[in-house]
């Protein structure tokens, strides 16, 4: 066979065709995975709105979004998925579980790029029992802020980042909770009103 004259021609072209030939394979690979990987996230949410509430048998009654926040309310407590976008390796996910009052049931790390050994500690830094313990604790009676900077909670060693991401993501939790919570209590009263209208 003929070898192939290098000009710039015929190196685009063969270029192009190897660039069109592997996009066409990562995106067939790609919507392969796709569903597999949609199914293990939603077990892991699963699992972690169990893990945060204690409870091993719940239903999610209601799904909500307040702000980019996802609240998951359940016969058992509920639970609020976070995310801060400035954590030390980039974006944070933090699934915090809360009772009727509040008050900090359990936490599970759903998604970080933390360093390893340091901030990747987060999973288990804040736990009962552990250094950074926030449970039993509520960002509405509690100053949920690291030590350093004039908070209750200890931050990870050399880790002051990723603290401040995962806090952040418990007060933005918390925040999104307040609110539902208030918005839910008018919409009861405004519905109580009417009915005393009628």
């Amino acid at each position: 066979m003929k070898k192939l004259e290098s000009t710039w021609y015929n190196m685009t072209v063969v270029l192009t065709l190897i660039s069109v030939a592997a996009g066409a394979a990562l995106a067939y690979v790609n919507d392969l995975t796709a569903g597999p990987i949609r199914i293990i996230k939603e077990q892991q949410l699963q699992d972690g709105i169990k893990a945060v509430l204690s409870a091993d048998d719940l239903t999610v009654k209601d799904t909500e979004e307040v702000d980019g926040v996802i609240v998951y309310r359940t016969d058992k407590g509920t639970a609020v998925q976070a995310t801060d976008p400035n954590g030390f390796g980039g974006k944070l996910t933090v699934l915090v579980g809360f009772d009727s009052k509040g008050t900090i049931q359990g936490y599970r790390v759903l998604e970080s790029a933390e360093t390893p050994g340091l901030g990747a500690k987060a999973g288990d830094w804040f736990q009962k029992g552990q250094k950074g313990d926030i449970i039993g604790m509520s960002p509405a009676k509690n100053n949920m802020t690291v030590s350093k900077d004039g908070g209750e909670v200890d931050a990870i060693t050399a880790s002051t980042i990723t603290s401040r991401a995962f806090l952040r993501c418990v007060n933005a939790a918390y925040a999104a909770l307040a609110a539902e919570d208030a918005q839910s209590g008018a919409t009861r009263q405004a519905e109580d009103n009417t009915y005393e209208e009628e």
